[in-house]
């Protein structure tokens, strides 16, 4: 039997709606009878695409911050820059970082929640984000013994801890600078040089 086709104009509007009521009431008191309301579709057509309010949250955070287009400039550093400065451009917008803030309090309160945005958006975004180191790697740019989740733990953690503790400038200067960080703390190591007595057997 042939169902009707999916609506994609009832997906952008739960989307929306859920982001909408993300940033007035919160991720905490979101209630789905309201995404529902808000979006004029009925509750079954909602929990037809996402079955519990974690996976509605997930996917709107997911639309919120967009697919990542992985850069190949040819070079590692532009790469990193690039990924960078496009987090910077996300999270150094008020109402995204607010968004952004919102949820990782909801995810502490809510085992559940954090399952799902770990093992589904961020698993996604980190796999995305490690084909860049994984080719800095091949290029000889970072060391073949790279701890790709440390690497990873680098990159977003600055964003983060400005956007949570501190309240810094989330910019292009820390863009650039977290890009060096990696550059320097993850290069290749220099091979050490060999010692007179192994240089005088080869001769």
């Amino acid at each position: 039997r042939v169902g009707r086709p999916r609506d994609e104009r009832a997906d952008g509007a739960i989307l929306t709606a859920t982001l909408e009521l993300m940033s007035e009431v919160g991720v905490t008191e979101l209630r789905v009878d309201e995404v529902a309301r808000r979006a004029s579709v009925g509750k079954a057509t909602l929990y037809r695409r996402y079955p519990s309010k974690d996976a509605l949250i997930t996917a709107a955070v997911r639309e919120l911050v967009s697919e990542i287009a992985v850069p190949d400039t040819g070079s590692t550093a532009a790469d990193i820059g690039a990924l960078m400065r496009a987090a910077v451009e996300v999270y150094a917008n008020p109402a995204q970082g607010g968004l952004m803030s919102g949820l990782i309090d909801a995810m502490r309160r809510d085992p559940e929640l954090a399952r799902a945005v770990r093992d589904g958006f961020l698993a996604r975004r980190r796999a995305l984000l490690r084909v860049t180191l994984e080719r800095g790697v091949k290029r000889g740019d970072l060391s073949s013994e790279l701890d790709y989740e440390l690497a990873l733990d680098v990159l977003g953690g600055p964003l983060f801890y400005r956007l949570l503790v501190t309240g810094g400038p989330i910019d292009d200067r820390l863009a650039d600078g977290v890009t060096e960080l990696i550059l320097r703390g993850f290069a290749p190591r220099p091979e050490p040089p060999r010692s007179r007595s192994k240089r005088r057997s080869t001769r």
